[in-house]
């Protein structure tokens, strides 16, 4: 197990090392919750500070409300107090989202990942709104999902500064990879950001960003951690070497193909999983891809 220090800070909402766990199924196309314990387990056991469950990489648009209560209900069963749990609750839609969040709540989730709302492309006002109402609607901490690539529209940084000021509203998982935008948010509210761009972890960290929400901590957990841990440590050569040596994992699972699909994939080959069965649109990995797969972990050191 991973030292609690230097990287633990009981003051930050969901710690430092996150990763947005992969929702697994059963070769029909069932849930797993078997499968799934084992890979939160897995995931605390590799010093994981919180689990962000039913996001994108979860398949949250393929799974039915009462199996996402069952989601977390088996992953809080598996790691007890261990680690966090964030359920990922966003939507398009305020009022379904305000039900999935106290849904969450009543499940033990403790804090809400809530998505910019997709595909109908609110405006700014229509966006603080929306993640006012769901903020006022339970005793969670909320942290917003910031990702205009899966979106079609952005979190402006005024808009952020404004909806800092919920007390309930503490954190962002920054998917938009706007830098300078991300600094002056920073700058103006005591937000909270986590890197959700594993490409631009460390570059997130350097600016201030007080962890990440990783993909590829499904099979480097124990490596971003000692990436955190060398950051708040203030040694940037470590936190450089161990950056680099993943961009092969980075990507071979974020840029082949969709994540979840290489993700599960990976999990499959280190063992953890025994079948990557994904919901439709999504689909499995090909034996190319596998193979490209396999060479990038094992050049990155993190499968035999």
């Amino acid at each position: 197990m991973p030292s609690p220090e230097p990287s633990a800070a009981p003051a930050l909402p969901f710690g430092r090392l996150t990763t947005a766990m992969v929702t697994t199924f059963q070769p029909d196309g069932s849930l797993d919750l078997a499968a799934a314990q084992k890979v939160a387990t897995h995931l605390v056991d590799g010093g994981n500070d919180a689990l962000i469950l039913n996001g994108t990489t979860g398949e949250a648009p393929t799974t039915s409300d009462q199996e996402k209560v069952d989601l977390i209900r088996a992953v809080r069963e598996a790691i007890g107090d261990r680690a966090k749990l964030v359920a990922g609750v966003g939507t398009n839609d305020t009022v379904h989202t305000i039900e999935l969040a106290r849904q969450a709540e009543a499940a033990g989730a403790d804090g809400l990942l809530v998505v910019t709302p997709y595909y109908n492309k609110p405006p700014q006002e229509g966006l603080r709104q929306h993640f006012t109402q769901v903020a006022d609607a339970t005793g969670l901490p909320n942290l917003l999902y910031d990702i205009p690539g899966r979106a079609g529209v952005e979190i402006r940084t005024e808009t952020l500064i404004a909806l800092a000021e919920h007390p309930r509203i503490v954190a962002v998982k920054d998917a938009k990879g706007d830098l300078a935008a991300t600094t002056k948010v920073l700058a103006n509210t005591d937000l909270f950001y986590y890197c959700g761009a594993d490409e631009l972890n460390l570059a997130m960290l350097a600016i201030g960003a007080v962890g990440i929400a990783s993909v590829v901590g499904h099979v480097a957990s124990p490596e971003y951690r000692q990436l955190i841990d060398a950051v708040v440590a203030g040694d940037l050569a470590t936190a450089q070497e161990i950056d680099r040596r993943l961009v092969p994992a980075v990507e071979a699972i974020m840029t082949r193909t969709q994540g979840a699909i290489m993700v599960k994939a990976a999990l499959k080959l280190a063992g953890v999983i025994e079948h990557a069965t994904l919901r439709s649109p999504l689909i499995e990995a090909t034996a190319e891809q596998v193979d490209w797969l396999t060479t990038d972990l094992k050049t990155a050191g993190l499968i035999a």
